[in-house]
């Protein structure tokens, strides 16, 4: 049960559904609340597709291009700390790839739910990199079976998220969501670096050992 707390605590965080609450309240200002609840069920329906393949499919990926997962887990964090500082500095939308041009398109868009909510706003390289580690560190079926129950829980938060958003804007303001999601930024910024500081031990496990062995 551990493991399921610190996955969904790990995706939640690096997702974080209450920054993408102001983009997806813009985008179906003009639905009824029957179509804004369809949209958030099926951006959560394509999060969780993305997040079971990345996580089942990644270590192909990484056997294709010669990845390392000492290497993964480097690039990952990287990738993830800056998504925390990117929250703390309040620029988590641009560094989504949401700059105004983007917006404007999908504005423009009838269906959002895949593009630009499901990715790239919520399923990121950030959180891909994330679940390939877990599938390469985490080999046991009933470890497994825990993760893919936290990952579909993420996916049930971010819909009651979505679906909640304009009720969340009511109640806690920009500044509100502002305040959350810096708080978050740091959890994230902890996040990668630990993924970051693991990479580099095994790293330096694996030298000494080789050291040792000659």
């Amino acid at each position: 049960m551990e493991l399921f707390v610190f996955t969904f605590a790990a995706l939640f965080s690096v997702i974080n559904p209450l920054g993408t609450v102001p983009i997806f309240v813009g985008l179906t200002t003009e639905n009824t609340k029957k179509e804004r609840s369809g949209v958030a069920f099926w951006t959560a329906f394509n999060v969780l597709v993305i997040l079971v393949l990345s996580f089942f499919v990644g270590k192909y990926i990484l056997a294709f291009f010669g990845i390392s997962l000492s290497a993964l887990k480097i690039a990952g964090g990287l990738i993830i700390t800056s998504s925390g500082f990117a929250l703390l500095t309040g620029k988590f939308t641009e560094h989504k790839g949401m700059k105004k041009r983007e917006k404007d398109d999908a504005f423009n868009r009838s269906e959002v739910s895949l593009t630009p909510l499901a990715i790239p706003m919520l399923a990121g390289p950030g959180t891909i990199s994330l679940l390939i580690t877990y599938h390469e560190s985490y080999i046991g079926f009933t470890d497994r079976i825990l993760i893919l129950g936290a990952i579909a829980f993420t996916a049930a938060v971010i819909y009651l998220v979505l679906k909640s958003a304009f009720m969340i804007v009511k109640v806690l303001g920009a500044s509100g969501i502002n305040a959350l999601s810096r708080i978050i930024g740091f959890i994230v910024i902890a996040i990668g670096v630990e993924y970051i500081i693991s990479a580099v031990a095994a790293i330096v496990d694996a030298i000494s050992m080789s050291f040792v062995q000659s």
